[in-house]
């Protein structure tokens, strides 16, 4: 699917359009990673969602959603994001899973993998 040097790192995405593109229209699963720049936990997180991102390329996708970005506010309303780093994992348009808080990256991978089987 996506060569692994193409993909750097978790994309970003902003707005309705994209989410629905990237996420509920997605062939693979997706994890999506709720965040804030202020957020220390979300920050903790950011490497392991890239590394993520490159070792799953071929399997799934890890998108990183700003929530103070314009855009963005409304999509974490929508899917009721109260604390941050929130992370849903959707598969064919559902959400499959869905964590509250840093679980690490052993944690991650396990709901990626989760959605793969």
């Amino acid at each position: 699917m996506a060569d692994k040097q193409q993909v750097q790192a978790a994309q970003h995405i902003t707005g309705q359009d994209a989410f629905q593109a990237e996420v509920v229209d997605a062939q693979v699963p997706v994890l999506v990673d709720f965040f804030a720049e202020w957020c220390g936990p979300c920050k903790m997180a950011a490497p392991i969602m890239d590394k993520l991102a490159v070792e799953y390329a071929d399997k799934a996708k890890v998108v990183k959603i700003d929530v103070d970005a314009e855009g963005n506010r409304e999509i974490a309303m929508a899917h009721r994001v109260m604390s941050i780093p929130t992370v849903m994992v959707y598969n064919n348009g559902e959400i499959v899973a869905h964590q509250i808080g840093f679980i690490g990256e052993d944690g991650y991978r396990q709901l990626i993998e989760g959605a793969l089987e």
